[in-house]
């Protein structure tokens, strides 16, 4: 499951981690808020980085873009 669609807009696991991410996280918290497994917080955080939604600083996380796609 992506967490942004061919269209450019966010899933709902795309929404779940920028809002588990108003504040700086590591993968694990992420996945610990969202409920969601490690390897599709891991997976989902890439995406939402090469898309410039989040960014990374210092092995946590954090929402960079807008979130409303």
């Amino acid at each position: 499951m992506a967490c942004i669609s061919a269209d450019g807009t966010l899933s709902a696991s795309g929404r779940a981690m920028l809002v588990a991410l108003e504040r700086p996280a590591t993968e694990e918290e992420v996945a610990g808020v969202t409920r969601l497994p490690l390897f599709r917080v891991r997976s989902g955080l890439r995406e939402l980085v090469a898309a410039g939604l989040v960014s990374q600083q210092g092995g946590r996380f954090v929402a960079t873009g807008p979130q409303s796609l």
